[in-house]
């Protein structure tokens, strides 16, 4: 047991020890300084208080193929403001009129680094830009990433991007809900409904109408990601294989096929129900039905009530029949500006009875109701299989006229603009770093000189663990309860179990080895073997108390000269003379009890070796 506790303590020691080393590995990242991407050396700032890490901004550049960059530093020279109005709405709000702003970050900005801020509340916005040459579905990835920070938190709106279809009639200055587009995709919230939309359009071959096709929603609670106020990347992975791939922060939050993950399905199913097919009047679709044999008994009585006056119940005494639960209030007055012709004749408020809250009740005293042993309800046929049960009616199939089979919904229509069509009933929603390209490592590299700056910022102006928590508790002050048990709880049990404890006397003494003598085991043995004849001597002795004082004094000698070398000479000192008479017997018994009690610690030879001697 003690090996265990000696385990549990060096756990405990190791536990604590991880965890001031993840601390410190936190706050060195923390402290970390920025590589300058300017190439230019950067002072680290030796003010320990400023919490803010200084870094010096460059715009980043693709390092590929790409079809579309964005960063805003330049300002919206590319970028058109839509001035139509949005249809099926009043007129006081269907302008396109919110307002957009190019600017850094409110907290844990980088200087120099600007990104598009949406500002207005309960307005509609719209802003477009061409890309820089069409993406066509054909044998390439389509990846689409950018950052969103919701500053102010998000209570409805949203903040996802549209990629707008080529076609002679797109017009970016009449950019409005219903102009067409191939991909939306980004973030969506209001109420407690958190969405990650990715929608596509896809044209029916039969038909040419178009059709959204919904993504399965993420795994994952999204809710974080809109209320944390920081900025995070999103990305959209779509493969000529039909995959795609949803990432929040370069995480896969969801993933999935085309022609499986979609809602409603890419392909219609190949069989449909008969719209003409109607049930037969004479189906039966009752799995259980009255036994029709069955007779109501004939003291079933259906008249009973189910509650009765309990006759047994007797008015407890001190009841006050002739005083109201309720009286009016002394103490209230009437409103000086009360009118009675237009307000009636004015009463005062009721309030309870002072006198009934020390009485058992007031006013009239009415039996209570009990249950009633005789009430059965209504009387219903009990229930049993129905023979003529042919199942639930399900309509025929007949052969899908509508179906089509399309095994490549990636060649979807090309893509030449990206456009935000937003409402959103709060403010300051802040865009950045668009970039659409086909590599996955050229949106990497992007997101590293862009994205991972602003996160490495954020990580360095972030709050110490202890300021954390000691937020945290100002928020919900039943934390501190928490805390005070998590801190509490491994320094009891290491006091507890690892703390050496004081020993009392009799443990130390009766631990405590004799180390004057070294015996052997057989030698404990002869003086065991010994112990027992005289033992059996001793009850001869009881048996013949007529034998003469010198046999028994020989008897001593021989037994004195036997153990000459073992016992000590205060022990033998210590042995009676026959001739002292009872008194002396008397005496000595009463000693040896209390040395044998004083030497139960001493080694057990020892013990044996006293006993023998006095009754000896």
């Amino acid at each position: 047991m003690h090996f265990q506790w000696d385990w549990l303590c060096l756990g405990v020691l190791i536990m604590s020890s991880v965890t001031a080393g993840m601390e410190n590995e936190e706050n060195l990242d923390a402290d970390v300084e920025v590589e300058n991407f300017n190439k230019q050396s950067q002072e680290a700032d030796a003010d320990t208080d400023k919490s803010s890490i200084e870094v010096v901004y460059q715009t980043p550049q693709p390092t590929g193929e790409v079809y579309f960059t964005e960063t805003f530093d330049e300002g919206l020279s590319r970028w058109v403001l839509s001035v139509t109005l949005k249809e099926d709405t009043d007129d006081n709000i269907a302008k396109y009129d919110g307002r957009w702003e190019v600017e850094e970050l409110k907290e844990n900005a980088v200087p120099g680094d600007k990104g598009l801020v949406l500002k207005s509340v309960a307005k509609y916005h719209a802003i477009s830009a061409m890309l820089t040459k069409e993406f066509v579905f054909d044998d390439k990835p389509l990846i689409v990433q950018y950052e969103v920070n919701f500053q102010k938190g998000i209570d409805c709106g949203g903040a996802y991007i549209k990629l707008l279809s080529s076609g002679n009639g797109l017009n970016l200055e009449y950019f409005f809900d219903k102009t067409p587009y191939t991909i939306m995709f980004g973030p969506d919230k209001c109420g407690e409904d958190y969405k990650l939309h990715f929608i596509f359009r896809h044209r029916n071959p039969k038909t040419g109408e178009y059709d959204e096709k919904h993504a399965e929603r993420p795994d994952v609670d999204l809710k974080k990601f809109y209320l944390d106020k920081k900025t995070h990347l999103y990305t959209l992975v779509l493969k000529p294989d039909n995959t795609f791939e949803i990432l929040i922060d370069q995480t896969v939050v969801s993933k999935g096929s085309l022609l499986e993950n979609m809602i409603p399905p890419v392909n219609p199913p190949k069989e449909i129900e008969d719209p003409t097919d109607k049930k037969p009047d004479d189906w039966d679709e009752r799995p259980k039905i009255p036994d029709p044999n069955a007779v109501k008994p004939d003291d079933w009585d259906e008249d009973e009530p189910a509650k009765i006056e309990d006759l047994d119940a007797v008015k407890p005494e001190g009841w006050l029949d002739d005083e109201p639960q309720y009286v009016p209030d002394p103490n209230a007055k009437k409103p000086k500006d009360w009118d009675e012709e237009m307000d009636g004749e004015w009463e005062a408020p009721q309030i309870p009875n002072a006198k009934c809250e020390t009485a058992p009740g007031c006013g009239e005293w009415v039996r209570p109701m009990k249950n009633n042993p005789k009430y059965k309800g209504k009387w219903r046929a009990p229930m049993i299989d129905n023979p003529n049960y042919q199942g639930i009616w399900n309509p025929r199939k007949i052969p899908n006229p509508d179906y089509f089979e399309d095994l490549h919904p990636f060649k979807m229509t090309t893509v030449s603009a990206v456009g935000l069509e937003l409402w959103s009933m709060t403010s300051d929603i802040y865009f950045d770093n668009f970039i659409i390209c086909s590599e996955k490592e050229v949106a990497d590299r992007w997101a590293a000189d862009s994205w991972g700056l602003k996160k490495l910022v954020a990580s360095a102006n972030e709050p110490g663990m202890f300021s954390q928590l000691v937020t945290a508790a100002e928020e919900h002050p039943w934390l501190w309860v928490l805390y005070i048990l998590t801190l509490a709880l491994p320094v009891g049990l290491t006091v507890l179990f690892c703390w050496p404890g004081k020993k009392s006397d009799e443990c130390i003494d009766f631990k405590k080895p004799d180390v004057s003598k070294q015996i052997t085991k057989g030698e404990l043995k002869e003086e065991a073997e010994e112990f027992e004849d005289d033992e059996l001597e001793e009850e001869k002795e009881n048996e013949d108390p007529d034998e003469d004082e010198g046999e028994g004094d020989e008897d001593i000698y021989d037994d004195d000269d036997d153990e000459e070398n073992e016992v000590p000479d205060e022990e033998e000192n210590e042995v009676p003379d026959a001739s002292q008479g009872d008194r002396s017997n008397k005496s000595d018994s009463e000693d040896e009890k209390k040395e044998a009690d004083e030497g139960m610690g001493d080694h057990p030879l020892k013990s044996v070796r006293k006993r023998r001697v006095r009754k000896d």
